[in-house]
């Protein structure tokens, strides 16, 4: 996801920042899938995984406002 952001924040165009913004959400959402199956199946105590899952879907929401204004939506 970081390395995704930092292709985004040079990127050379509206449309490859588009782009790779987009990589960025999809990360970011793959992340909280994991992380909730792992909170879900109790690999890891939900407790300790509670701000992992704040974190996450903070970024999911920072994703899909910055690509829906990006795109002019």
């Amino acid at each position: 996801m970081g390395a995704n952001y930092r292709e985004a924040d040079t990127a050379r165009s509206k449309a490859e920042f588009v782009s790779k913004i987009g990589d960025c959400l999809k990360e970011a959402d793959e992340t909280l899938y994991w992380l909730e199956l792992l909170s879900d199946e109790q690999v890891v105590a939900p407790k300790r995984l509670a701000p992992l899952l704040q974190e996450a879907n903070e970024l999911v929401s920072i994703f899909v406002t910055t690509s829906k204004s990006a795109k002019g939506e």
